[in-house]
């Protein structure tokens, strides 16, 4: 599944083409671009889809919305990690040298 989620801008890289910041998705930071809300500052929310900030947001509707996609587990199904996801729905353990494997990578 491929959501639009609210996240907020933590920093924005001023003078990159195209204009980029790094945003924080309830702990996931990810670099999403902002030419669609170019004048977007630090601090505020966005709407991010496939890598776009695509509008902005108030903080309370981020808030809330963050609040319900973690409640219903779509924000690991966006953010999590895809082998780990895989195994646990295949019914296997997680993959060998991941923090949950009980083993390290060598």
């Amino acid at each position: 599944m491929c959501l639009a989620v609210p996240g907020k801008v933590v920093a924005v890289e001023d003078g990159s083409d195209p204009l980029t910041g790094l945003i924080d998705f309830g702990g996931v930071r990810k670099q999403a671009c902002l030419e669609y809300v170019p004048d977007v500052r630090v601090g505020e929310y966005v709407i991010v889809h496939v890598g776009f900030a695509l509008q902005r947001l108030d903080e309370e509707s981020a808030l809330a919305s963050l609040k319900l996609f973690e409640e219903l587990g779509l924000l690991e199904e966006e953010f999590g990690d895809a082998w780990q996801q895989a195994a646990r729905e295949a019914g296997e353990p997680a993959p060998a040298g991941h923090p949950e494997s009980g083993s390290e990578a060598r």
